[in-house]
């Protein structure tokens, strides 16, 4: 019974893997591509050619403008990227180091400090933290990443923490601690290749949200501004023809739905394969 409960979980990881990264790889190939080539200049309107449907021409349509819907969605996967590799690796340098610290340090009121400052962080949601970055230093691209990694700090630091915990524990860190190893090479050594499994599945689950936030954000204008391609704006831009053209929010909204669906999946297959409890039933 155990053999089959393996077998399928295995399974299930396999599967979550496959389609994860078949959907990344979709939104990547757009984006590189469209670094050297794209069906139509992005920022020529074309008024002629305003609100057509799906054609030879345009493969998705025309927005109100005449702009070629295709092209803003490859150059869309730009930002796309962009804002959750940035946030990411916001969140991962700052957070990491921050977690290993409370999980390693012998001084209790240090951990303490470094997890209470991480709850009062993680008490401000993304949305409302890039709200506030927008208000202060003005909407856009730039203040959307930074404000989405700081409010992604928290998650990394308590997995840090958690995986460093239990990597402490073991009889190989006892004897480094014993052979009066120091802290850092310890760290770098022994904890963090013990514990990448489990940031690397934190870092897709965060990229996930980053690129939900950043749709959101660029709905409601605090995000990526005109005339810079964004799914989130191209959303907010159509909401007025969903009557009459509803396959100007069907594009942006089903490409934005398949990167957070590719990523989480890419999370719940990595997840299953760093399982330890899995691993212990082989």
């Amino acid at each position: 019974m155990n053999t089959r409960l393996v077998a399928s979980r295995r399974y299930k990881a396999d599967a979550s893997l496959v389609i994860g990264i078949a959907l990344i790889g979709i939104v990547i190939l757009m984006a590189l591509i469209s670094l050297v080539w794209t069906p139509y200049n992005p920022t020529q309107a074309m008024p002629s050619d305003r609100l057509q449907g799906m054609s030879a021409d345009h493969i998705f349509g025309t927005d109100r403008y005449g702009r070629d819907t295709f092209t803003w969605i490859m150059y869309g996967a730009r930002i796309t990227l962009l804002v959750g590799v940035v946030s990411v690796a916001i969140a991962a340098l700052i957070g990491v180091p921050l977690g290993v610290l409370a999980g390693m340090t012998p001084y209790g009121w240090l951990s303490g400090l470094i997890m209470r400052g991480n709850d009062l962080l993680l008490a401000f949601p993304a949305l409302l933290l890039a709200i506030v970055f927008s208000a202060v230093f003005g909407p856009g691209t730039g203040p959307a990443m930074v404000a989405l990694g700081i409010a992604s700090i928290p998650g990394f630091a308590r997995v840090a923490r958690s995986g460093t915990l239990q990597v402490m524990s073991t009889e190989y860190i006892m004897a480094a601690r014993a052979a009066n190893r120091r802290i850092l090479p310890i760290a770098v050594f022994h904890v963090l290749p013990n514990i990448a499994g489990m940031i690397i599945v934190q870092a897709s689950v965060a990229f996930a949200l980053a690129i939900l936030a950043e749709a959101g954000l660029s709905f409601l204008g605090l995000g990526t501004q005109s005339p810079t391609p964004s799914w989130g704006r191209m959303l907010q831009e159509s909401q007025q023809y969903l009557s009459s053209h509803p396959m100007l929010a069907l594009w942006p909204g089903l490409f934005i739905a398949a990167a957070v669906l590719g990523f989480n999946l890419l999370g719940d297959g990595l997840r299953d394969r760093f399982d330890p409890k899995l691993k212990g039933r082989d």
